[in-house]
């Protein structure tokens, strides 16, 4: 930097011969040097106040972005406060569509040690085998006296043994506080709540998260802080779900069936009412999975919806549906179910090698023919019926809200031949769930739309396309009413609620292919009261035998269905259905007089 000095000689020299006053000019000189020097730290400061306020500015536009979208998402709870401690965010409960409760969280205790902390391990070990006596002396004394720092010992205790463990005295058994899940109403609805358990777990708290059924569908729910105090509102009714099963565990028993599931479904909402599946389990001590063999065989297979059969005759109503929709028939078309009948040179029979003759459309779903219905199935031709049987739903797996509906998609035959058309009209060669065949059902039941079987509560119809007229679902539901008036399903005829529904009986194919020649699954499809439809129920039966006659019998109108007509008898009260009373004519009074 080059210094100027402020009374150059030259300068002075020079004022002084013209008479002018050096200090002056010196004054002058520093004057002018200082306004220079204030332009400059004024412009510095001018540019420092600006890159601080651009700073300012960012973080503003930061914080306040972050605060925005912060107040337009929900609310989240950290799940760790520090490494390695987990916070379980408050589960939602489960209740039913009444307000019931169905699933609640319980405060307990695990219990965990620190064998370094422990004064007299093999002591501890003994006294603690007294208290749960499923643990292996040995094993404790093994794990107490090694190297391990720590270890769980029960991941759940009642508050009696935690006092008992306390009782114990030794510093190296501690306790861990846990939320678990509690069902109050044990196996009640225990194929739908599925199950819940921990996921990571810590000292100080454990995450608790759905394994199965509706607690693991809507996880993501029942685990959001901000719905902590908003119950998940099922459409069960505990009531009728409780007494569904009691009847169906009482027809199984009766009926020396390996299992069983009946569903309750209303027809304009698609909400199920009630679903159950046997055998069950408890929630709250869910059972492992089988590794091996059927798995149809563990009480966790949920036969609602899980249970892929054939569904046998129950599937006819549909191809006369189909063809009266179409104008091909009526229900009072008159067809020909003499024999023989050969299609892709395969001979189709009717139930033991009946022959019916000449059918109405309407006799052909009360006697049940098979003939019938698979001439109706050529009239239609493969392409209708594949659209129509798609339309209902039976391509695809229900959207019914649990985790194991995905698993229940519908075996559907590889190449659709005219063969596949008539078995498929008479219930064989589509394999599909009983929750499918309730939705089928529901759609005749309700004038024609299709519904979605639904596990949330609805507050009014949910009603999707037209697959029918209302006048072919009328005359359907009346072909229905006959099965239970003149046909196979007499014992369905429960007093005050007039019932229509259709039987079913499917011969139990093989795991090595071919089908059993004793073993059945059954089925009945019910719609209940016909006269103003509101609900429908399927009982399904899996390899029944009815034995009170001299001879086994194993058809549906023996079986599933006075078993759903027993339930029909319960439940239909508790739905608020008052029984109609047929009318009483008047006694007559004949007047006499005497003399």
């Amino acid at each position: 930097m080059i210094r100027t000095p402020l009374r150059p000689l030259a300068r002075i020299l020079d004022a002084r011969q013209k008479g002018e006053n050096p200090d002056a000019i010196e004054r002058e000189n520093k004057r002018i040097r200082h306004e220079q020097m204030r332009d400059k730290a004024r412009v510095r400061a001018e540019g420092r106040l600006l890159v601080l306020s651009f700073f300012f500015l960012c973080a503003f536009t930061v914080i306040g972005g972050r605060m925005g979208l912060l107040a337009m998402s929900e609310p989240s709870e950290p799940r760790g406060y520090a490494p390695g401690a987990v916070i379980s965010a408050s589960r939602a409960d489960i209740t039913d569509r009444n307000g019931n409760l169905l699933a609640t969280n319980f405060q307990t205790h695990a219990l965990y040690a620190q064998p370094r902390h422990m004064i007299d391990p093999e002591a501890a070990a003994k006294k603690l085998v007294k208290v749960f006596p499923d643990l292996e002396e040995e094993r404790l004394i093994k794990d107490f006296t090694g190297k391990r720092k720590f270890l769980w010992i029960k991941k759940k205790i009642s508050p009696e043994q935690m006092q008992a463990v306390h009782d114990i005295g030794d510093p190296g058994l501690l306790f861990a506080p846990r939320d678990m899940r509690l069902y109050p109403n044990g196996s009640l609805a225990a194929h739908v709540l599925g199950g819940a358990s921990y996921g990571k777990e810590g000292v100080h708290a454990a995450e608790v998260i759905g394994v199965a059924g509706a607690e693991k569908y809507f996880d993501d729910y029942l685990r959001d802080p901000a719905n902590g105090a908003k119950p998940l509102e099922l459409s069960l009714d505990l009531t009728v779900q409780a007494a569904a099963e009691r009847v169906l565990y009482g027809g199984m028993k009766l009926m020396n069936a390996k299992g069983a599931t009946s569903i309750l479904m209303d027809v304009h909402t698609g909400e199920v009412i009630s679903v159950a599946s046997l055998p069950d389990f408890d929630p709250n001590n869910r059972p492992r999975p089988l590794t091996e063999g059927d798995a149809s065989d563990s009480p966790l297979f949920n036969r609602s919806v899980q249970g892929v059969y054939e569904l046998g005759s129950t599937f006819k109503i549909f191809a006369a549906a189909q063809a009266i929709e179409l104008g091909l028939f009526n229900a009072d078309t008159v067809i020909d179910t003499s024999g023989p009948m050969k299609v892709g040179g395969f001979r189709i029979g009717e139930f033991r090698n009946k022959n019916y003759g000449k059918l109405s459309v309407a006799d052909i779903i009360v006697h049940s023919s098979n003939r019938g219905t698979g001439r109706m199935a050529l009239e239609i031709g493969v392409e209708r019926q594949q659209e129509f049987l798609k339309s209902l739903g039976f391509f695809e797996p229900t959207p019914f809200e649990i985790v194991e509906a995905s698993g229940g998609k519908p075996l559907l035959p590889s190449r659709w031949t005219d063969l596949s058309s008539v078995t498929i009209s008479y219930g064989h060669g589509l394999s599909s769930t009983p929750m499918h065949l309730a939705a089928g059902y529901a759609a005749i039941a309700n004038g024609g739309r299709v519904v979605k079987p639904t596990l949330l509560k609805q507050s009014a119809p949910q009603l999707g396309p037209r697959v029918m007229s209302e006048d072919t679902a009328a005359q359907a539901r009346m072909m229905l009413r006959k099965v239970v008036t003149d046909g196979t399903a007499s014992f369905a005829e429960v007093p005050g609620y007039m019932i229509a529904g259709k039987t079913g009986t499917a011969d139990k194919p093989k795991p090595t292919g071919g089908y059993y020649d004793d073993k059945v699954i059954n089925t009945f499809a019910s719609i209940f009261p016909i006269d103003n439809p509101k609900y429908v129920l399927i009982v399904t039966l899996d390899e029944p035998v009815e034995t009170s006659g001299p001879k086994p019998r194993r058809t549906a109108g023996w079986t599933a269905v006075p078993v759903a007509a027993e339930m029909v008898r319960r439940i239909a009260p508790l739905l608020g259905l008052r029984p109609a009373v047929e009318p009483v004519n008047e006694a007559v009074v004949t007047l006499t007089s005497s003399n």
